[in-house]
This record gives structure tokens, C-alpha cells and sequence, in this order.
């Protein structure tokens, strides 16, 4: 399991992400189009440099829901290998079912 820090980490990264996430679209708008002067662009692109670092998506890591782990992640489930095998095998998820043949 992960420990408690690095959970609520990702927890605040999250967080971040949410709060700029309009910020960042209206800048990268700008940075992309053909219409803006390349003062403007310039412009924006040092007001996307200023925003928090944790608030770019890319720096978020896909994390168990129960556990933390970050490797063996199941997007489909939000959960890690290990936990979905464990779940699975208890019949609690809906429609997932141990194949056989």
C-alpha cells in the first residue's frame, strides 16, 4: 500500500488540476491560435509558466482507489490488479466474471 502522504498528494494534485483547469484551456487556446500576435502569445505562455506545476494534468498519476498502488492500474475499475482480482473473485463487481475455457 501507499503510504498516506504520497496518497493525499496526488489528492491535492487533483485538486489543483480542477481549480486551473479553465485558466489553463483559455491560455493554451491562445497559444494555439492562428489569430494571436506573438506579443499575446508570448504573453500566455509566461502566464501558463507561472501557474502551480501540480496544476497540469500531466503530473497526476493513476492510483488504486483502495490501495494507492500505482502499477497494474485498471482504468476500467479505477483499481489495482491486485484489488480487482480480490473484488472480482468476491463477486462485488457487477458483470466481472473469472473466465474459463
Amino acid at each position: 500500500m501507499a503510504s498516506k502522504s504520497v496518497i493525499e498528494r496526488e489528492k491535492k494534485r487533483a485538486a489543483l488540476v480542477e481549480k486551473y483547469w479553465r485558466k489553463r484551456e483559455e491560455l493554451r487556446s491562445i497559444l494555439k491560435s492562428q489569430d494571436a500576435t506573438p506579443e499575446e502569445k508570448w504573453a500566455a505562455q509566461m502566464a501558463l509558466q507561472k501557474l502551480p506545476r501540480d496544476s497540469s494534468p500531466i503530473r497526476r498519476r493513476n492510483r488504486c482507489g483502495l490501495t494507492g498502488r500505482p502499477h497494474g492500474y485498471y482504468r476500467k475499475f479505477g483499481l489495482g490488479r491486485n484489488k480487482l482480482r480480490e473484488l472480482a473473485m468476491n463477486g462485488e463487481i457487477p458483470g466481472l466474471v473469472k473466465s474459463s475455457w
